[in-house]
Order: structure tokens, then sequence, then C-alpha cells
């Protein structure tokens, strides 16, 4: 019921939702400033692990917000995630690794040069708090128990009825703007109407959580992922029976299938401790068990993320399984991309068109990395063919067969050749270093330099290629400012736009000085070079990744994508500059009014 006489709430953005999405946003907002509040229908944060893989780019927002060494404290680092075991069972017979998550000496390179931070495995139990009390210290009104329920949108922002789960009592927000970060079931995607485009519940999977210690079958062969391979792990789920690590060696996550057309499966503790026993190939484990929950495969995604002044970011808009490791990583980066975008809107420096990029940049990566997950799930029946598991329906015969592939014969050697393919195939799912970093924007908060799109060198999923291109993530080097080695990232971010020059680029201090004098947005202008520049070029790095002369520019947006570069040093530069700025805040020769936009 609603109390009587009981006062709107106002602020400037509501945020509907607590995890990795909706955590980060709030911590971005409190960063820059904003007045906002989020609430969440639960009473805390995420109770299991979840999400768990963190990569480079999340890292780097991580690294952003400053909390980056806290998020290490809880990972667990990248060289304890060194490998992929395919077994019978972990006390069984191993039929082969693969490295994985840049593990390889010859890909570790690869991962090393494209970023200041690394892959870790963090459990989304463990980011969530550490995201939420930034926020908190930052400035977010926190509300738990908070059940959003319906909105109402008008010209000037959208009114939110929640109720409060303890009371029953419904309330009223009033925001300028609202965040849709409420999970794949997401009330706010639905009410907005959001066109959704696939399929849920494709197939069921159950999750246990339990205590157990196991380091004498894994210290050896230190993974986050054991896939157990047998008869009966094809059904349902993704296909093979998994052995998760949460924290090393003593806590996993084991994940089973189920025939999602039977209904929900519900497990007693003594089936779990059976699963768990029989998945380690140990009957003697000592094992306690934490939770157990089903989830489903689901492969969805918006065809939009935004309905006027109502955003959707994180599951509400991408749904997927947890293949790649995609999820919590891309919902952070949709936090990452919105929140400057609001902040320069609500201090009325930008239009509210600004806002449409938001959509425009991020739902083509939700599309592609929920066919990308689904995909890698599909992947996985090559190597089941060549094991023997499909070979018959009969768990025994289904065994002989798998024994078969061991001998001394043709059919054997080819069935060995698919499998040793097959798993080295499984790169695009664990090493898919360009399905996380390669992202190159498209809207019009990225200014063209008349240049075509860079072809990539190598395979686009599997390799990171980093360029200045407009529309593609700032490249990391090392350089050194103020007698520290820092990465280009970390000269960077924090909310602000950047501009990267050298020797010969005085001209382009005048134009940041004259942009911040037309539209009131600071530009921070970092030289790097030789001595004399405000960061030295101690390797060259920058010098041969900047892709522009050294009086040229690379101006980096506060999410550090390039927004505009320049080649060399223009005459007309402050012209040029403010002309660009006015094209990426929306509001081009009008000076100071913002123009109108769909997300007015």
């Amino acid at each position: 019921m609603t109390k009587a006489g009981q006062p709107i709430v106002e602020t400037d953005v509501l945020v509907v939702g607590s995890g990795p999405a909706g955590a980060t946003a709030a911590a971005l907002l409190g960063t820059y400033g904003v007045r906002h509040m989020l609430v969440t229908k639960y009473g805390w944060l995420a109770d299991t692990p979840r999400a768990h893989i963190t990569n480079q780019r999340a890292m780097e927002v991580l690294r952003d917000l400053g909390l980056e060494d806290r998020a290490k404290v809880y990972a667990t680092p990248q060289h304890l995630m060194a490998n992929n075991v395919f077994c019978e069972s972990l006390a069984g017979e191993e039929l082969g690794r693969l490295y994985s998550w840049g593990n390889h000496p010859a890909r570790k390179a690869d991962y090393d040069l494209a970023s200041p931070t690394s892959h870790c495995d963090l459990p989304q139990n463990f980011l969530e708090p550490i995201l939420i009390e930034a926020a908190g210290q930052r400035g977010t009104s926190l509300r738990f128990n908070t059940e959003f329920i319906d909105l109402v949108q008008d010209a000037d922002g959208v009114t939110a009825t929640v109720r409060d789960r303890l009371s029953g009592e419904t309330s009223q927000i009033r925001a300028k703007y609202l965040i849709g970060a409420d999970g794949g079931r997401s009330r706010v995607a639905e009410v907005i109407g959001l066109p959704m485009e696939g399929q849920m519940g494709r197939a069921g999977s159950m999750n246990i959580v339990a205590n157990v210690d196991l380091t004498k079958y894994v210290a050896h062969r230190p993974s986050v992922l054991y896939w157990v391979l047998q008869p009966g792990a094809q059904i349902g789920g993704i296909g093979a029976g998994v052995i998760r690590m949460v924290r090393p060696w003593n806590e996993w996550l084991f994940i089973w299938g189920y025939d999602i057309s039977q209904g929900e499966r519900r497990l007693s503790d003594d089936e779990a401790v059976s699963i768990v026993r029989n998945l380690v190939g140990d009957d003697s484990l000592d094992v306690t068990i934490r939770s157990t929950s089903t989830w489903t495969v689901n492969e969805m995604y918006a065809g939009h993320y935004a309905v006027g002044r109502v955003f959707c970011m994180g599951d509400a808009v991408h749904r997927h399984p947890p293949s790649n490791g995609l999820g919590s990583n891309t919902s952070i980066q949709d936090a990452y991309n919105l929140c400057w975008k609001l902040k320069l809107v609500l201090e009325g420096k930008a239009a509210p068109s600004l806002l449409d990029s938001y959509s425009a940049e991020r739902q083509p990566v939700g599309a592609q990395i929920v066919k990308r997950a689904n995909k890698s799930i599909g992947e996985f029946e090559p190597i089941f063919d060549a094991v023997g598991l499909l070979s018959s329906s009969d768990p025994a015969q289904a065994r002989r067969n798998m024994d078969a592939r061991k001998a001394n014969t043709a059919d054997a050697r080819e069935r060995r050749r698919r499998f040793y393919d097959a798993v080295a195939h499984k790169s695009y799912e664990f090493n898919c270093h360009g399905v996380e970093m390669n992202q190159r924007y498209a809207s019009a908060a990225v200014v063209p330099d008349g240049t075509p799109a860079p072809a990539f060198a190598r395979d686009a999923e599997l390799y990171y290629q980093a360029t200045t291109w407009p529309g593609a993530h700032l490249p990391h080097v090392w350089v050194e400012h103020q007698a520290q080695r820092k990465s280009t990232l970390d000269l960077a971010g924090k909310g602000r736009f950047t501009l990267f020059t050298g020797i010969g680029g005085d001209g382009w201090r005048h134009a940041a000085a004259a942009v911040e004098a037309a539209y009131g947005v600071p530009v921070e202008v970092v030289t790097i070079g030789p001595a004399g520049c405000d960061a030295l070029d101690i390797y060259a790095d920058w010098f041969r990744q900047s892709e522009v002369d050294e009086d040229g520019c690379v101006l980096v947006r506060p999410d550090m994508y390039v927004a505009w570069r320049a080649k060399t040093a223009q005459v007309d530069a402050s012209t040029k500059l403010v002309e660009v700025f006015g094209t990426i805040l929306g509001r081009g020769a009008e000076g100071r009014q913002p123009k109108a936009s769909a997300a007015a």
C-alpha cells in the first residue's frame, strides 16, 4: 500500500539493480559527482560466486576507479587460471589440457602488451561488495529490500514506483534518468518494452557450491575450469560436467546438466554430494554443501538499449551462458560507456542526443557476445564426438568407445587427431582476446578522421589489435610520468577528456582551452615524447603506436575510447577541435544551447 502524504524522493539518476552493471554505474556516478540513488529488491548483494572471469577491459575500469588493487586482494591471479583440463573425472583419466586466458607462452606477450592489467578470477560475491562500498563512500544513496514496480516517463524525467519488501508500502522516486540494471528477468526492460531477439531457456544446469579440499587433484594443473566428459554429461546444460574453482583449492562450484523439458530439478544435499563425488571420482570425499541452484542456457539480446530517459544494461539486455566469461565484463563496460555521458548531459554541457550513442555503441557488443557464448557451447560437440561420448546412448558402451580411442589403429589415430584439433579450437572460448578487446564504436560520439577502419592482421576474435582509429580503445603503452612508470590509460579516464600530442603540438593546448571556453568541458592535454614533454616515451612505443605525427593529436573520451584524431598539427586547430566537440556533445554551431533529441 502507499503511505498517504508520503513525499516523492528526488534524484538525478535512479539505478535499479546492484549486480556488476548497477554497482559499477553507482560507483562511477559517485566518482563523477552525479546525484543518484541505487535500489535493489534484495537484502544484500550476491551470495553465490556466479560470474567470475574478469578480463582486462573490466580490470581497466576498476583501475580507473582506483579499485584494481582491492580487487586483486580477493582475486585468483592469472597464472592460477593457466589451463582448461578435460578429464573423465578429477581422480580419473585426463584427456588433455588447453593453455587458457593468455597463459600459453606464445600468447602471454599479446596479453601483457595489451593492457596494464591482467586477467583474474574474481567471483561476483567478492566483486559486488568492492563496487558497492566504493559507491557508498562516494555518495550513492543505497536502498536494499526495495523492489522496482513500474515507471512513467514525461518530458522532464521518470517517476518510478517502488515497494519496500519489509513493510509492503509503495512509494515514488523521481529521477531525471533511470538505469535498468536489474538482471536477466529485468522488470525495467519489460516495462519500457525493449525488443528482444533470441530464446530463453534453451537448456538447464544445476549449480552446487561446496567446500571440499581438492588440492591433491588440481594443484599440479591449476585451472578455473575442469571439464568432466562422461556418459550423461551431455544432457542439458553446456554439454559437460564442470568443476569450477571458486577459491583455490577448497571452494568449488560443480555444474551438471538436466533435461529442462522435465521441469526444474531440485537437489537434496545427499544428491548434491553424490554428484560432487561422481565428478571428482572419489567416493570418500568430505563434502560440505553450501548451496544448490539451477539456471538456464539463454540466447537473447535487446535490439536497442534505451527508451526515452530509461537506459538498460547488463543482463537486462544481453542474456547468455557463462561461456567465454563475458557477462560481468560486458556489464561493467556498459556502465562505463553511459555514465560519463549522463554526467555531461546533467551538467548542461552536452545535449541529450549524446545519450543516443550509448545504445548505438553497446548494442552491437551485446549481440556479439551473446552469439559468441552460445557458439562456444556448440564447439564442444566435436570434442564429445572424438572422445566417443556421442557414439551410444548406453553408458557402458559409450565408455568402451571412449577407451577405444587409445588403440593403435587408424580409426583411433584419426579420433585422437580430431580430439586434439577440437580442444585447440576452444581457444575461441578460452583465449578470445579479440572478442574481449577489439570493440570499435560507431556513433555521433565518435568523429571520423577520414581514414578507413584498419583491417585486422590476425584473427579478430583471437587477437587484439591496438589502434588509435576513432572508435577504438586507447592503446596501452608504458611511459614515464612524474618519475613513475605509468600506462597511457593511467593518463586518461577519470571522467575527463584527454588529448595526447607531442613535440610541435602546442597548438592543441590552445585548442583545448578554446573547447573549455566554448562548452565548459575541460580537456586534459598530455604531451608524450622526449625530455621536456609531460610524459617520457621511454620505449618509443607511443611513437610507434599513436599512428599520428608528433605534432598531431589523439583525443580520448572519458571511457578511454578514441573520439577523434588528427595526423598532424593544424593551423586552425582551435576551430577544428571546437567543431569536433560540438559534434560529440550534440551542440554543433548552436553554442551553449543543447539541441533536442529523442532522449530529452
